[in-house]
Parts: structure tokens; C-alpha cells; sequence
């Protein structure tokens, strides 16, 4: 929101800019989460995807039945293996998705200024003149004049997947619609989407409850996003739905936005959520154009202060068909970094796309540029004066850290962490350098047998902004006497000279807690 986040060193070298980046272990501080689909749904896919910067696997229930989904996620497991690269998972709920329903998978032509009629009667056949859909209530919702789009997986207006429908007048159940654009759907779900209008359908739907409740349940889901988020009332329903279901309690719950309706309730739900999706392909046809920008700049400055991952959608659509984003595309991820976000989904791109491989790396190669002239120095003094005095202590040695890493050019921080929290504190404040969270697992029990929590704190740090997880080996506890503490710090920097982020002579900064106390200490290695 504020002055120049851009960190541009006067004066420019225009020639500068040609030199080829170096090539990092990390492909970029910003995460990139991909949504799993036909085209990249194999193993040896998947492991591509990995290798070039994927951190988080998006599962859409919108389509495709659970046991395509498991299929896919044991691919997803397989890859994991081989590449030796985390991955965290996401279920994607439907919500209150407005879909046609078209049995026969006939392909439909609609043909600008004829009629068409959306019907709740599901039993008939979709055609030219007839898009049978999923709700009972939309002849109560609309009225003359109202703008519906109807569009394969996503619509985007300009394409001639898509198609923009005015509501000519309402017939009983039924809504009699001018067709403004000529197009042709094709494949069995289109979504549907009505202009700043309430759809009285519950948030967390029947089936949505129960894919989460098996599906989710059985696969440990890292995070759930949630479609259609209105109220913070949603993101607590959705919480208590998942506190009952065992191991699920720990699920982080991301809201995503995707209309006016939640763009007003923006500040209570993201007091509620664990993080945000902004779902660009629907705000941008709730929005006027013209004001899409303003509301991510506004909602990703929120989400950066309450130090909760903000994450973007709809970044390189042409990407779906072509091997190179447009000109506008390329500014547009390089200004979500800028902006702050922590991470870019990608949806058709990697589901249906062409290119899934190559998309997910050239966007990591443009986060990775973006990130080198993000002007951290102005983000921590924001950050620093927005939080206030007297700040937490956790918050006091988390800003601490990163100050006195960016003032003794350490390559990296390492955090000790058992719930995460620290490690996200950390990053909230943006650091130039990787943030290396070690997990350190603790012993739980109930009263039958022992388990071990770290995996879901290590696989949810793969969405934010700078964190690379590690999980510790459990005998070094995250809070104890220095010798053990020696052990697991010497695991880390291996770990980290090993990924080529630590090199000898380098200053690395450590943030631990030994007894009561935290520890910022900084530490310059030996050959």
C-alpha cells in the first residue's frame, strides 16, 4: 500500500539487468502452490514439479471423485520420495459453487443475442437453449439486468471458453438469460457466477464434510481452503467441523475470497483464518476491473501485518496453452511479490495446463528476481512501527533475529521451533535470507500409544514466505541444556551446506530457546 517497495540502487545499470541470475538451491523465498490434475498427475510429472519449486500440492474437489484424488496423492508420495523434496497438501472444498450440470459431456454453442434458460431441474439434458444447474434458489436471487458468467473450470471473460449471460426475466424456477458473447463449453462442469449477489448456499457443503472427513481424515490434509469464505462464521464452522476429526485439528484453515461479500468481512475472517487465498479469477468479475489491484494490495499489506500467508491466484492463465506468459503476466507475478504475498497458486495452469513443469519454473525464476529488489529495509520498519509497543517477547526476537541478520549479512537463519510459531515470526518480517526452521517433534500420547507431532508444523511452513523446513531427530528437545542443542545445530548447518546455502566463513544467526530464555546468538563458521 505504501511508497516505493522496489529496491533499485541509483543509479540503475541498464546493462545489469541482462546478466543471468545465479542459480540457488531454492528456486525462490516465494512458494508456489500447484493444483494436481490430468496433465500432471504421474509421478514422473510430479517429481518435475518438485525440483522446480512446488512446495504445495492442491487437491480441487470441484471435480474428479476421491479415489482419482487418492490415486494421484500416492503419485504425489511416490515423487516426495525420489525428489527428497517436502510437499504439504491441500484440499480444495467446492463451497458454494454455482455449476451446470452437463451429463452427456456434449460439447454446447451459445451464439451472442439468442436465449438461454437456466433450470434447477437437474434431470434434464444441457443444451443450447437449456443449462440445467445445481441450485434451487437462483430465480429468488436475481432480477432483470443482472450479469451471470458461465465458464469451463475458470472463466476469464476474454476467452471463448467462457461465456457473459444478462438475466432477461425470471420464469418461475426457471431464469430466461441474453446471451452476450459467442462461445463453446465444453466437458462436464462449468462453473457459474452470478455479479455481487448473495447465493444462499452453506459455505462448507454436505459433501464437502464428508470428502473431509474421510478423504481428509485418512490422508493427515496439511491445509484446508476454504471456497467462498464470507464470514468469519464460515472459517469457525469449517473449525469446529475439523476439531472433531482426530489429527485434523492441526489442518490450517486458509479462507479464500473470492467475492464482495467476503471482500467486506475481509478483516473478521482474517482475524479467524489461519491464512488467505485471494481468488483472483472471481473478485476480478464481483470487481470492477479497475479496482482488482487495489483490493490485493490492501488485503496482502493485512495479511503481511498479522503475519498470516497471503497467497494469489490466477497469475499466468495464457501459460494454460502457451509455453511463455504474457508481458502483462510477468509484471503481474513480479508486483505480487512485491506486494508481499507469501505464495502464487497456480490452478488451470498445472491442472489442465500444457506446460505444468515449465510454468511452476518460470514463475519461481520471476519470484526470484522480484525478490532481489524487494525492499526489505522499508518492509521492516513498516512492520516494526505497525506492531507497536510493547511488543510480545516472541515478536521482540523474531524482529531481533532479522535485524541482526541483515546487519551482520548472515547467509541464513536457523529457528528452533516445536509449533512453528517462532519460525513464522520470523518470516513475517521478511528477511533477505532463507529462514532453515528446524522442527524439533515432541513426544504426545493418548494414554495408548506414543506419537510424534513436527510433520504437520514442517509441512506448513512450505506456504510461507522464506521458511525452508527441516524435521529434527527427536531425541534433540527444542528447549534444553546446550549440548544436545550443539548436536542439532551441527544437523542444520550440515543441512544447509549441504543445500549450498551455508559456506565457510559465512555468519549464520540461530534462534533458539535454552531453559526460560530465547537466544538470538550469531555464529561465523570455520573452513
Amino acid at each position: 500500500m505504501h511508497a516505493n517497495h522496489l529496491l533499485l540502487e541509483e543509479p540503475i545499470r541498464m546493462a545489469s539487468i541482462l546478466e543471468p541470475s545465479k542459480a540457488s538451491f531454492f528456486p525462490a523465498m516465494t512458494k508456489i502452490v500447484g493444483t494436481l490434475g490430468p496433465k500432471s498427475r504421474s509421478v514422473e510429472v510430479i517429481s518435475g514439479c518438485l525440483k522446480v519449486g512446488m512446495s504445495v500440492a492442491r487437491f480441487d474437489f470441484s471435480w474428479g471423485d476421491p479415489d482419482y484424488h487418492q490415486e494421484t496423492l500416492e503419485n504425489l508420495k511416490a515423487a516426495v520420495k525420489s525428489t527428497k523434496k517436502l510437499c504439504a497438501v491441500m484440499l480444495d472444498t467446492v463451497g458454494a459453487e454455482l455449476q451446470v450440470v452437463n451429463k452427456s459431456e456434449k460439447s454446447i454453442s451459445l451464439v451472442a443475442d439468442g436465449f438461454v434458460v437456466l433450470t434447477p431441474n437437474q434431470e434434464q439434458e444441457a443444451s443450447s437453449e437449456l443449462l440445467p444447474i445445481n441450485f434451487n434458489g437462483l430465480a429468488k436471487s436475481v432480477k432483470k439486468g443482472d450479469t451471470i458468467f458461465v465458464g469451463q473450470y475458470l472463466f476469464t471473460g476474454s476467452e471463448t471458453t467462457s461465456v457473459w449471460l444478462e438475466v432477461s426475466e425470471v420464469k418461475g424456477d426457471d431464469v430466461v438469460c441474453v446471451i452476450k458473447n459467442s462461445a463453446t463449453l465444453a466437458g462436464a462442469l462449468f462453473t457459474l457466477h452470478v455479479s455481487q449477489i448473495h447465493i444462499d448456499m452453506p459455505t462448507l457443503s454436505d459433501k464437502d464434510k464428508e470428502v473431509i472427513s474421510t478423504w481428509g481424515v485418512k490422508n493427515k490434509i496439511d491445509f484446508l481452503s476454504l471456497s467462498y469464505t464470507r464470514h468469519a462464521e464460515d472459517v469457525r464452522q469449517a473449525r469446529n467441523h475439523l476439531s472433531k476429526l482426530g489429527d485434523l485439528h492441526q489442518t490450517q484453515i486458509f479462507a479464500k475470497i473470492e467475492n464482495v461479500e467476503g471482500l467486506n468481512h475481509f478483516d473478521e475472517i482474517l482475524q479467524e483464518a489461519d491464512g488467505i487465498i485471494l481468488s483472483r479469477g472471481n473478485l476480478g468479475i464481483d470487481l470492477p476491473p479497475e479496482k482488482v489491484f487495489l483490493f490485493q494490495k490492501a488485503a496482502v499489506y493485512k495479511c503481511n501485518m498479522a503475519g498470516k500467508p497471503a497467497v494469489i491466484t490466477r497469475v499466468v492463465d495464457s501459460m494454460t496453452d502457451n509455453l511463455r506468459p504474457t508481458r502483462a503476466e510477468a509484471t503481474d507475478v513480479a508486483n505480487a511479490v512485491l506486494d508481499g504475498s507469501d505464495a502464487i497458486l497456480l490452478g488451470a495452469e498445472t491442472l489442465r495446463g500444457l506446460y505444468p513443469v515449465e510454468t511452476i519454473s518460470i514463475v519461481g525464476k520471476i519470484c526470484a528476481e522480484a525478490e532481489k529488489v524487494f525492499n526489505q529495509d522499508l518492509y521492516f520498519k513498516k512492520t516494526v512501527k505497525y506492531v507497536g509497543e510493547p511488543m510480545t517477547h516472541l515478536e521482540s526476537i523474531a524482529s531481533s533475529a532479522v535485524r541482526a541478520a541483515i546487519k551482520v549479512k548472515a547467509s541464513v537463519i536457523i529457528c528452533f521451533t516445536s509449533s512453528g510459531r517462532a519460525a513464522r515470526l520470523i518470516a513475517k518480517y521478511r528477511p533477505t535470507m532463507p529462514v532453515l526452521s528446524v522442527v524439533i517433534p515432541r513426544l504426545k500420547t493418548n494414554q495408548l500409544k506414543w506419537s510424534f507431532s513436527g510433520a504437520f508444523e514442517a509441512r506448513q511452513s512450505l506456504v510461507v514466505r522464506g521458511l525452508f523446513p527441516m524435521l529434527a531427530d527427536p531425541r534433540h528437545p527444542a528447549e534444553s541444556t546446550n549440548a544436545t542443542n550443539e548436536s542439532v545445530l551441527k544437523v542444520a548447518l550440515d543441512h544447509g551446506k549441504a543445500s549450498g546455502v551455508i559456506k565457510s566463513h559465512d555468519r549464520v544467526v540461530v534462534c533458539q530457546k535454552v531453559g526460560d530464555a530465547s537466544v538470538v546468538k550469531i555464529i561465523e563458521l570455520e573452513d
